[in-house]
């Protein structure tokens, strides 16, 4: 059966109890809400229909599991107060990092992938445009 959405918001709670058993091959947690189990079943046909986790998240949550540290991003990977200058097209782009991400022209962004893409209209690996990576 292809779950939409839609479908899954309409359901009460027997009907996503059994769309849970067909799923996870279990029942759902004993006193998990109606409201966890419509987040928890749409997320899961989502990741079904768009390929689920990406390897890199993959990679990050098993060091999780591990007990490792885990770096999200070339961004994570500096310091806070770190400047990275690029020259682009006769302009010299200076940014920022920050604890909270990456500051361009006095504005926030989530990662060097996104300034990147700002900066040139393409996209772009923000490490690799920064010449993080090779």
């Amino acid at each position: 059966m292809k779950l939409d959405l839609a479908d899954i918001e309409a359901m009460d709670r027997p009907a996503l109890v059994k769309v849970w058993e067909g799923m996870f091959n279990t029942s759902p947690p004993h006193r998990i809400s109606h409201r966890m189990l419509k987040l928890m079943i749409g997320f899961e046909v989502q990741a079904q229909r768009h390929g689920g986790l990406s390897k890199t998240l993959k990679r990050q949550l098993a060091a999780v599991r591990a007990g490792k540290p885990v770096k999200s991003s070339a961004a994570g990977q500096l310091e806070p107060g770190a400047r990275l200058i690029r020259e682009w097209n006769g302009v010299s782009h200076v940014v920022d990092i920050t604890e909270d991400g990456v500051m361009w022209q006095g504005k926030r962004y989530r990662s060097l992938s996104s300034v990147a893409r700002a900066i040139t209209g393409a996209h772009w690996s923000g490490p690799r445009f920064f010449g993080l990576r090779s």
